[in-house]
């Protein structure tokens, strides 16, 4: 059975994009929530990891955590200022509904 991603969000994320994915079903954990805040970027992974958690980021570190082969259970990367809000929670609701826990292990997903 297909099992649903669930994000963990970097700490710049912003609340509202958590509160809108939660709105419409979404299982959402913050770095706030979790009192995970100013911990590096390596242990924040290993985290979401071990919490089978997809982190949502805009810190390009965790790209360079990705690439230095660390397992992960998924990274889903924008630019900061790519998107505003709404757009940003769309393209999340679109990878929620797109892909699975299996499909993004280890995987970076693009916005």
């Amino acid at each position: 059975m297909r099992e649903p991603i669930r994000f963990y969000f970097d700490q710049h994320v912003p609340a509202v994009v958590a509160a809108g994915l939660r709105h419409r079903g979404v299982d959402v954990l913050t770095a706030q929530e979790a009192d995970r805040c100013g911990l590096s970027d390596a242990d924040q992974l290993e985290f979401a990891t071990a919490e089978e958690r997809v982190v949502v980021t805009f810190d390009t570190d965790y790209l360079e955590l990705h690439r230095s082969g660390a397992e992960h259970a998924g990274i889903v990367w924008s630019p900061a200022t790519k998107h505003a809000i709404g757009p940003f929670i769309q393209l999340l609701l679109l990878v929620h509904g797109l892909l699975d826990r299996d499909s993004m292990r280890s995987h970076v997903e693009y916005l």
